[in-house]
């Protein structure tokens, strides 16, 4: 029962280890997931040289406890750098629960969810942009799942 799950050890250094490749890529924009994971990730890989946007839509298939959100304001407390100000309070999904009291998204809503926030990306620029999320979200967007930190270019 761990709610919005950190990056362990082993992904922080996966992280670490993705940060040269990264760099030679042009990146012009950052979209990242406000699971602290993917804020992790993504301070790691981009802070202090590119800007990092936090955006819900491409955040994780709600299943588990660790796929559970965290308020705004308790998110910008650890990550005072980010800009949260364009996440609702309960930004994950949380209609009904499990037994474990955890509200599992159906398969249609996180489709159409993921498709809107891929409908968004028409409108950002300048381009290149790199997109840090989760592996469930990109199986949708891509059709294939990813490792922690694989880079995948996509269009």
């Amino acid at each position: 029962m761990i709610f919005d799950a950190p990056l362990t050890a082993k992904g922080l250094q996966q992280a670490q280890e993705a940060k040269a490749k990264v760099q030679e890529l042009g990146i012009q924009h950052v979209i990242t997931s406000p699971f602290t994971r993917a804020l992790q990730t993504a301070s790691t890989l981009f802070a202090g040289t590119h800007p990092i946007e936090v955006r819900a839509g491409h955040h994780e298939l709600l299943l588990h406890s660790c796929d559970v959100g965290r308020h705004p304001d308790a998110l910008s407390s650890d990550f005072p750098d980010l800009d949260f100000s364009s996440l609702e309070p309960r930004w994950w999904y949380n209609e009904g629960t499990n037994s474990d009291e955890i509200a599992q998204e159906p398969q249609h809503h996180f489709k159409q969810r993921i498709e809107t926030f891929v409908e968004s990306l028409e409108a950002i620029s300048p381009l290149p942009i790199a997109i840090v999320g989760h592996g469930n979200a990109f199986k949708e967007i891509i059709g294939t799942m990813l490792e922690n930190c694989e880079i995948h270019r996509y269009r």
